[in-house]
């Protein structure tokens, strides 16, 4: 186990034994074709021991020891797979679990140099993902610790690096990899309808942990919003090029992101149809521990997709690189959906309250009968709540309150100012800590109902009833209760002015410290909302975002910009458009019967019919004339040189 321990060690690339088992010299083909002897003798003769032994060496080589040049190497190398791939494939009854692992963390450690090739780790990848649960258990477990290790890999190499192709998969093993973690989401949420009072018990003790594809998936997810938002382009190289890569690459990561968005909200789409459907299951059951079961389904709601992927998208999508037209376009749907499922699931959870405080109080059988009404009959009747967000407290940002306080202990002309508005507050509540002191009572602290010490002087702190310095306190002493200031203002000046004495202990100059809320109550104020309505607050928020930039639709162009007023002007009005079979509205080639009037006042707005864009089909009608003032007809005619038409009158 020493070679296991040295191998955990050269795993941290910021320990020096890292860079020193770098260095050493690969290890040559000869004894890496003993090792392989060794092994082969060993699952002859069913050593368990050294079979460990052995396993744990092929770690250590293939991560530091050995390069593949020759084809004598790479015939050793595939002896060496074969061995582990036999062993991984060995049937339960002939492996234990401990060998298991200590296989699959050798072709983990080897998957390089064991599958040079990208194709063949794909095919690996398809393999394990696609037959891991049904074939063999170590096919799954080996799925797990690949996961894991991408994941990691990808994690420490977030803002972007020449590995990133290697540890981000193709999108067909992304999407097995996104199925897996929808199908573990709804086991671990129905189970919350299935299993036993205990199981569920110990349910709740194990979330929310993440699987290894539900890690690797929000690996993905936390690089490319990353690289997406946090990375900002090199200012100091402005060449062509340059701008035109880092164009590519912000495509390239969008491109990416709404796939994988897309993705990710289809899942939670499927596992929010679950959630919903044994909410209901549970409220129409007759459970002995259903208001437990109902209580924690929040909690496990917390441990799958729901709860690790889609809050930081929600959040990242509200960002304005991610706030696109196309954006909009393809997630907008989903996100619609979404809305439903989450509002009408946080609905059902929340009806419920009030039915388990009449369980306690009323006869078992009405009890019962209230319990099995319909979802959408309990809906119905509570017509007082028609929304999820009925009497719910929605935290407002100070609700937890805003901490002022001196250093601890203050020091010799020490000086303390700060002041603290809360916009909306008709009055401050404060509360000191029990703890506050100083030296002297000429050591105070002046608070002040403003934004500075110009404002009116509320009340004035200082001393202490410990026994030194000044041994008394100023006025009444430190406040036990709330003080109350008046308006959304408070201003806190201390100044130590005394210096301290050399007998003076610490707790006798400790300072002050003082909590500053808009409410007098403290009460529910950091419980935050329940995790299903935030979520649908989440989803809310971001369905309108991207529905006013679909109403808003493209940015306007810089050719838009300076053509302003040509396209206003109601020349263009003579023009008659048709729409061409791809959605290009042009001007029409041939004459029609045009819808509009004959002649169009100048001195009022003029609006297009609805049907204009499509020209009735028939015979020709003249087109509408726009009278112009005479001072721009006579310019029209000294541009064109044509005089103005002279009418003779006819001789009979």
């Amino acid at each position: 186990m020493c070679i296991h321990q040295l191998n955990l060690l050269a795993a941290s690339n910021n320990l020096p034994i890292t860079n020193f088992l770098g260095k050493q010299h690969p290890i040559e083909a000869h004894h890496l074709s003993s090792i392989c002897d060794i092994m082969e003798k060993a699952m002859v003769n069913g050593d368990t021991c050294i079979i460990r032994c052995i396993l744990v060496v092929f770690q250590v080589v293939f991560k530091f020891f050995f390069s593949p040049q020759t084809e004598r190497n790479r015939d050793i190398v595939r002896r060496s797979g074969l061995l582990l791939w036999q062993l991984l494939m060995a049937p339960r009854d002939q492996i234990c679990s401990e060998i298991q692992k200590e296989v699959c963390l050798a072709i983990s450690s080897g998957l390089n140099i064991l599958y040079p090739g990208e194709a063949e780790i794909n095919n690996l990848l398809k393999l394990v993902l696609t037959e891991g649960e049904n074939r063999n258990s170590g096919l799954s477990q080996l799925r797990d610790v690949i996961l894991t290790n991408l994941a990691e890999q990808l994690q420490n190499n977030r803002f972007g690096s020449d590995d990133d192709d290697h540890y981000r998969l193709n999108d067909e093993l992304l999407h097995y990899i996104l199925k897996i973690v929808v199908r573990e989401s709804c086991v671990l949420i129905t189970k919350c309808q299935t299993v036993s009072k205990d199981d569920f018990q110990r349910l709740l003790s194990t979330v929310p942990a993440a699987s290894s594809c539900l890690r690797y998936l929000m690996a993905v997810q936390n690089h490319l919003l990353s690289n997406t938002i946090l990375i900002k382009p090199d200012e100091s190289d402005d060449s062509d090029s340059s701008l035109q890569g880092e164009t590519l690459k912000v495509q390239e990561l969008k491109t990416s992101i709404l796939s994988l968005a897309t993705q990710i909200l289809t899942g939670c789409d499927e596992v929010l149809e679950m959630l919903q459907q044994v909410t209901t299951a549970l409220i129409n059951s007759d459970i002995s521990d259903r208001e437990q079961r109902l209580k924690g389904l929040e909690q496990i709601t917390k441990a799958t997709m729901l709860g690790h992927l889609l809050p930081v998208l929600l959040t990242s999508l509200m960002h304005p690189n991610l706030q696109t037209l196309t954006m909009a376009d393809a997630l907008m749907p989903q996100l619609v959906q979404l809305v439903l499922y989450t509002s009408q699931t946080a609905l059902l959870l929340k009806t419920q309250s009030p039915v388990f405080s009449e369980l306690n109080s009323s006869p078992s059988g009405a009890s019962e009968q209230k319990g099995k009404l319909l979802p959408d009959e309990r809906m119905l009747e509570e017509k007082e709540e028609p929304g999820f967000l009925t009497g719910l407290k929605i935290p407002a940002p100070w609700a937890a309150g805003k901490t002022v306080e001196t250093v601890h202990p203050v020091r010799d002309n020490y000086k303390f100012k700060e002041t603290v508005h809360i916009p909306g507050a008709r009055c401050l509540y404060l509360r000191f800590d029990n703890r506050c002191s100083s030296q002297y009572d000429y050591d105070k602290l002046v608070i002040y109902a403003g934004p500075n010490t110009n404002s009116r002087k509320v009340a004035e702190y200082g001393g202490n009833t410990l026994g030194y310095g000044s041994r008394s306190v100023l006025g009444t002493g430190w406040p036990k209760d709330l003080v109350k200031v008046e308006g959304d203002t408070v201003t806190f000046s201390f100044e130590m002015r005394s210096g301290r004495e050399h007998n003076t202990p610490d707790k006798a100059m400790w300072g002050f410290a003082c909590t500053v809320r808009a409410q007098e109550s403290s009460e529910d104020v950091s419980g935050g909302l329940p995790f299903l309505v935030d979520l649908a607050l989440g989803l809310s928020v971001l369905a309108c975002s991207m529905l006013r930039i679909l109403y808003n639709g493209p940015e306007i162009t810089k050719d838009e910009e300076t053509c302003q007023e040509l396209l206003r002007s109601k020349l263009l009005q003579r023009c008659q458009w048709q729409v061409e079979a791809n959605g290009v509205i042009s001007p029409a080639l041939t004459p029609s019967p045009s819808p509009l009037p004959l002649t169009i006042d100048e001195d009022r707005e003029f609006t297009y019919p609805s049907d204009v864009l499509v020209p009735p089909v028939g015979h020709y009608f003249d087109l509408p004339r726009i009278r112009l003032p005479p001072g721009i007809m006579i310019k029209l005619r000294e541009i064109s040189g044509r005089a103005r038409p002279q009418f003779r009158p006819s001789i009979k």
